[in-house]
């Protein structure tokens, strides 16, 4: 009998881990959870209200002292621990992603390859929490600076990787002896917050080292950013929002991931091929839904056609439909009102004159499985200036090299990009030209194994997520200085 059925699976239907118990939020609102392909109603959720958040934040803040005082090794066991469950649990958590993310089976599995990768890499993280002995000018004195946990970290998650996005801050915060207070989006909370309580309670973390709210953002979106208990706000979301965050958030350090408008540039000399396969999957990879996919494809004049026909070709052969099938690449967005908005930006765009190459309706039981929209058009179309996010592409010609770079750049956001040619030292000129936090030379923008620094520029956003940047961003540092012998004070 393998492990997974030797396990009871989760219950999740019982409400939301706030100081050690699961209860019922206490707004009076409900939050319904739908499947994205089918439409049915998944479970509903009352939500929690201000009186929740703060009630997360005071007990979170009595569990963080002792959780920081815990040894390395046994902060480092529980993160070994869930990557453990992550793989024994591995068709449970598959079930919930298909079920409420509407992800393809693809796309989950890299998913949970870096969610555990994420685990694992968290785990060595409480030993790396080193300190510094510096040199004083005054004889006898020793300065030294500790590091420390940040405190309590607030954590608002979205919707597109759900499990990924939260664990990258999650579990460094977590290892590095902070506790947190999470918010996942209400379109994912079991997968973007419940999923990943009941992993880390399974993991032995203590009571009240993670508390979860669930609820409307109305409802406890402002009390959740303006409480004074939090160090560290983690925002992975809009720019709008986020720029509502900063305005709230007061005396706090800010980590904000937000909107993207990634360019995948093709130079002269790049591989046609090639650059159209990574231009397909940098496009449509989970049905176009990531902040950091390619919003826009910029490519040099004298490839533009044939790079137009392979990629006509290469996206009408991907399939749509059930992400439940192992044979689909694209499946539902996650809701009503994100098809809606993917669906104005395609007709604004042609209404401005952008060619539609490929289009089509919506498909799928729920009608959410929107077909690969291609467009041909000038960086100045809506599905070229503003973020899409979504199954949809602009293809625009550039002149030349210069050019491309013009265009490239000719955004406010600055997430990721790329940039394709044979010369990778050009390549490489070419990326450190280019506004953005990140650049991929001979790859896309949405690299799936690139899962230890992400952060941006511009309205992107500011602060670095994951891997080395873990423990810088959220610790602090305490200096002490240590007077060995009596000094003379100038006292005059």
């Amino acid at each position: 009998m393998s492990t997974t059925m030797m396990q009871a699976r989760y219950e999740l239907s019982d409400g939301m881990p706030i100081g050690g118990f699961w209860r019922p939020g206490r707004s009076g609102h409900v939050v319904a959870d739908h499947n994205p392909w089918t439409g049915e109603l998944i479970g509903e959720i009352p939500g929690a209200g201000p009186g929740d958040v703060d009630e997360a934040y005071t007990v979170a803040a009595e569990a963080q002292r002792r959780w920081a005082e815990t040894s390395p090794a046994r902060r480092a066991a529980v993160m070994r621990a869930a990557a453990d469950i992550v793989t024994a649990r591995h068709d449970e958590i598959v079930d919930w992603l298909v079920r409420e993310s509407g992800g393809t089976l693809t796309k989950i599995e890299v998913e949970l390859g870096v969610v555990r990768a994420g685990f694992l890499e968290a785990a060595g993280m409480p030993h790396r929490m080193a300190g510094r002995i510096l040199p004083s000018d005054i004889a006898g004195k020793e300065n030294r600076v500790y590091r420390r946990p940040a405190g309590v970290v607030c954590l608002i998650s979205p919707w597109d990787f759900p499990l990924y996005l939260t664990n990258r801050t999650l579990a460094p915060a977590l290892a590095l002896g902070n506790a947190v207070v999470l918010k996942p989006s209400s379109n994912t909370p079991v997968t973007g917050g419940l999923l990943l309580a009941r992993i880390l309670e399974e993991a032995g973390l203590p009571p009240g080292v993670l508390n979860v709210v669930v609820g409307r953002s109305a409802d406890i979106g402002d009390a959740l950013v303006s409480h004074p208990v939090p160090r560290v706000v983690s925002f992975t979301g809009s720019t709008e929002t986020g720029i509502g965050i900063a305005r709230l958030a007061g005396i706090k350090r800010l980590l904000l991931e937000l909107g993207g408008n990634a360019p995948l540039v093709v130079l002269d000399d790049a591989e046609v091929d090639y650059a159209v396969e990574s231009a397909v999957f940098g496009s449509f990879f989970n049905s176009g839904q990531i902040c950091m996919i390619a919003n826009r494809v910029i490519v040099d004049a004298k490839l533009h056609d044939d790079f137009v026909d392979g990629f006509v070709a290469r996206t009408s052969a991907l399939r749509v439909g059930d992400p439940a099938d192992p044979a689909t690449f694209i499946g539902p967005v996650i809701s009503r009102r994100q098809l809606d908005s993917v669906r104005d930006k395609v007709d604004r765009a042609v209404a401005a004159g952008a060619d539609l190459l490929l289009g089509g309706q919506p498909v799928g039981p729920a009608g959410l499985a929107l077909p690969p929209q291609v467009l041909l058009g000038g960086n100045d179309v809506a599905t070229a200036r503003e973020e899409v996010f979504g199954p949809v592409i602009t293809i625009i010609r550039a002149r030349d090299e210069d050019h491309a770079l013009e265009l490239a750049n000719d955004t406010e956001y600055g997430l990721s990009s790329a940039v394709h040619t044979r010369d990778r030292e050009r390549g490489t000129r070419f990326a450190l030209r280019l506004n953005a936090g990140m650049t991929h030379v001979n790859d896309s923008p949405v690299n799936e194994e690139d899962n230890t620094a992400y952060g941006g520029e511009g309205q992107s956003g500011l602060g670095r997520f994951g891997g080395a940047w873990s423990v810088d961003e959220l610790t602090t540092h305490h200096w002490v200085s240590v007077q060995h012998q009596r000094r003379p004070y100038p006292l005059g």
